[in-house]
């Protein structure tokens, strides 16, 4: 837990971003008159800095200054994947139930609103993943046809936060599971049936293709983790 001054020094900042005063990618003022500003000490600040670069809020560029960032969902988000990366099993089911809530109203939007370009790359994914020789291969591509759907659903704070729950990490974690329980084929069926109603723009079907895959998914690794 950060220290009460760099709290404090920490909330000002952000309030200088919400209301407009620090614009994204506009450079902050020297560390003595930001400093001077805030009311808060120039350590203080610096710790600040630091947690706000950490939070995506902020960048640091060396011998440069430090400037307000994009602001986007993607750099915004991060932390979610870095935490969820860090988390001991027996957590991954409580993540696990947010895809299961958020991920099949994404497909569905997905559905709705993938252009030609969105649907191929989700194609591809699905072909890499049928294709794949080894569980590497088939890990990176199960994450990023995942997250060609969510892109595809148009919305940018949603797509980030799949990414956050359901990284690479994480997705190795699982695979190996479904290796153990000889499920490989049948999982990537239901990538296939994802990717036809996404194609299809059939909302419903989008919709029920990726709640049944989240949940076996989620149903395998509750037993996985049970043994």
């Amino acid at each position: 837990m950060a220290a009460p001054l760099t709290e404090a020094a920490i909330e000002r900042i952000r309030e200088l971003v919400r209301r407009g005063d620090l614009r994204p990618g506009q450079r902050l003022p020297a560390e003595a008159a930001l400093s001077e500003q805030l009311g808060v000490s120039r350590s203080g600040l610096r710790e600040a800095v630091r947690a706000l670069a950490t939070a995506g809020v902020l960048e640091v560029r060396r011998g440069d200054g430090t400037y307000v960032t994009s602001l986007t969902p993607d750099l915004l988000f991060t932390g979610i994947g870095e935490a969820v990366d860090l988390m001991a099993d027996e957590h991954l089911l409580a993540v696990m139930e947010c895809r299961r809530l958020i991920e099949p109203q994404a497909t569905a939007l997905a559905a709705a609103r993938a252009d030609a370009d969105a649907l191929e790359l989700v194609a591809h994914h699905l072909r890499c993943m049928e294709e794949a020789a080894d569980e590497e291969t088939l890990v990176a591509h199960d994450e990023q046809f995942h997250g060609a759907v969510a892109a595809a659903s148009g919305n940018d704070a949603l797509a980030a936060i799949l990414r956050g729950i359901s990284g690479a990490t994480v997705r190795a974690r699982v695979w190996r599971a479904l290796t153990v329980a000889d499920s490989r084929q049948r999982t990537i069926a239901e990538h296939a049936a994802i990717h036809a109603a996404v194609r299809d723009g059939d909302r419903e079907r989008a919709h029920a293709a990726a709640l049944l895959h989240v949940a076996n998914v989620e149903a395998w690794l509750r037993t996985t983790l049970q043994h």
